[in-house]
């Protein structure tokens, strides 16, 4: 028996990283899973090896999570092909070059709100509806401890993962009497290629980042979150609910 049997998921960002580890975390702990991701190809080579020990568990679908379109969409592939929707995962996000308020160019504080942030919001706002007919549902969003400190990342990435987490309190609060949980995850550093989506890096900013950060503090594997999120997922969390649970590693108790 596994932990999410007979449950359905979705996934945002399940094609590398936390949302991989998540992905298949979730497919062996017995849940259909839709993997979505702007980069289908990494998404469907996800999907291909699941479904290879876990026939018919996953399927893989294209989303810009910035587009509300796609975003909803992924939301109808879950019922499309699994009949239902039981969980959700905003794990997909971006990161910013350190920047502060001063120096951080409009487009892309924008675009990484786009993504990190509106994306949550339209996915929450698509399968509230559902979970609210069928009386139940779990919404996981894969934070950061940017968003409860502020000398993380630059202004952009902490404004947006700051915002998810007033989206999380506020929908665990609202619906909670509908047997609808939504819980944060304020994951610290993690061996993942969001590095990738920072373009240039701000060398003053990120100094004082750098010269904050503790050495005695690891970095995790994704499969540590995604533990983390099988947790919030289950129902060994039934009371948790309009939380964040920190995994840092112990980085912000320094």
């Amino acid at each position: 028996m596994g932990k999410l049997d007979n449950k359905v998921a979705v996934v945002t960002g399940g094609a590398s990283g936390m949302g991989k580890a998540i992905v298949e975390l979730f497919v062996k702990e017995g849940a259909k899973v839709v993997c979505a991701d702007y980069n289908i190809d990494g998404a469907q080579e996800v999907v291909d090896a699941l479904n290879n020990d876990y026939p018919e568990s996953a399927v893989a679908i294209q989303a810009d999570v910035s587009n509300q379109e796609q975003n909803e969409a992924m939301i109808d592939k879950a019922i499309e092909e699994f009949g239902q929707l039981d969980i959700l995962v905003n794990n997909a996000g971006i990161m910013d070059g350190f920047e502060p308020v001063s120096r951080a160019e409009v487009d892309r504080f924008k675009r990484i709100l786009e993504v990190n942030t509106y994306s949550v919001f339209y996915s929450m706002r698509k399968a509230i509806p559902i979970f609210e007919k069928q009386g139940h549902g779990v919404i996981i969003n894969n934070s950061s401890i940017a968003g409860l400190v502020g000398a993380h990342a630059g202004a952009a990435y902490t404004a947006s993962k700051h915002a998810i987490m007033g989206l999380t309190k506020n929908t665990g609060f609202s619906y909670a009497s509908k047997n609808i949980r939504c819980n944060a995850i304020g994951t610290g550093g993690v061996n993942t290629n969001i590095g990738s989506t920072m373009g240039d890096i701000d060398p003053e900013a990120y100094s004082y980042i750098e010269a904050g950060n503790t050495g005695n503090i690891r970095i995790a594997e994704s499969e540590e979150i995604a533990k983390v999120a099988l947790f919030l997922a289950s129902d060994d969390s039934s009371y948790v609910n309009g939380s964040v649970l920190t995994a840092d590693g112990g980085l912000t108790a320094f």
